[in-house]
């Protein structure tokens, strides 16, 4: 077990912030976060002598367990039931027990950044979040996922092709104006309101998971995206309340059933315009939320 004094412990935050942006899931993250932890405390203690940085060590080992889970989460999400969609993390709105325990809210952690990785290969999606987000060089990249430092830019550069249109194209606080008179809409059910602040081709995306109910496939289209909002609230059992709220760092919504968190709402806004919303119910992603 790791003691306060350890310098090994300062590097936990870290670890944690890369694993969540590799992998999408604090859930995920917190356990390879662990598994790291585990492998450097299973070397004897002449082991860890010899190693000149464990901080870069640590970083290593995270980087290699976050590959192998990647892997095998390509075949978890192919059951997966409905749409998969990264875990949502609030923003800090008090003291936490640990403050290694928090995520660092960038635009590296905003919905449509994690969601344009999920589009990657697990090493382009590596060797892009190394370099361009941690600021590592290629050749240490290299040593993390076993390929050439050549191999790992022309990975970074597909996958850095792959995000460039999920930037935030207007100024968060805009984007805050455009969230809540969403939120106003569709509290008043005014289905033209809703469509004036929705791109004509937006699109939203719900993830549900097989827990409960969810559209199993994108909404497109801002009249439709309008409607099915509309139709959401008319449709529930029991009132429902929406709560502004960042999401990964940028304007969002919670949507209560009483107590009770039902969704959290995440937006991708271009043009003066909704473009795109993720609707994450799961309750299992929703635990950072509680």
């Amino acid at each position: 077990m790791t003691t306060p004094s350890e310098p090994v412990v300062a590097e936990r935050r870290h670890l944690l912030n890369l694993a969540y942006r590799l992998l999408g899931s604090l859930a995920e993250a917190e356990d390879a976060v662990q598994e790291t932890y585990a492998r450097w405390y299973a070397l004897t203690p002449p082991q860890r002598d010899a190693i000149a940085s464990p901080g870069a060590w640590l970083t290593t080992v995270a980087g290699r367990v976050c590959l192998d889970v990647l892997g095998s989460a390509r075949v978890r999400r192919e059951r997966y039931v409905g749409e998969w969609l990264p875990e949502p993390l609030p923003g800090p709105t008090g003291p936490v027990a640990d403050p290694a325990d928090r995520i660092t809210l960038d635009e590296s952690v905003s919905m449509a950044f994690l969601v344009a990785l999920e589009t990657m290969t697990p090493p382009q999606r590596v060797a892009l979040v190394l370099h361009d987000v941690f600021g590592y060089s290629f050749a240490e990249v290299a040593g993390i996922t076993g390929r050439t430092p050549a191999a790992c830019r022309e990975l970074a550069s597909s996958g850095r092709r792959r995000i460039r249109a999920s930037r935030p194209a207007v100024p968060v606080t805009r984007q805050a104006d455009l969230v809540r008179d969403f939120k106003q809409a569709w509290e008043a059910g005014d289905i033209d309101a809703l469509v004036g602040l929705l791109d004509p081709g937006a699109t939203l995306t719900a993830d549900g998971g097989g827990v409960v109910r969810a559209a199993l496939r994108p909404i497109e289209g801002g009249e439709l995206v309008a409607r099915y909002v509309v139709d959401l609230s008319a449709g529930a059992a029991g009132a429902l309340t929406l709560v502004e709220r960042p999401v990964n760092g940028l304007p969002g919504l919670l949507l209560q059933r009483g107590d009770e968190l039902a969704a959290v709402y995440a937006f991708d806004i271009a043009d003066d315009r909704i473009t795109r919303i993720w609707a994450v119910r799961n309750p299992e992603k929703l635990r950072p939320w509680q």
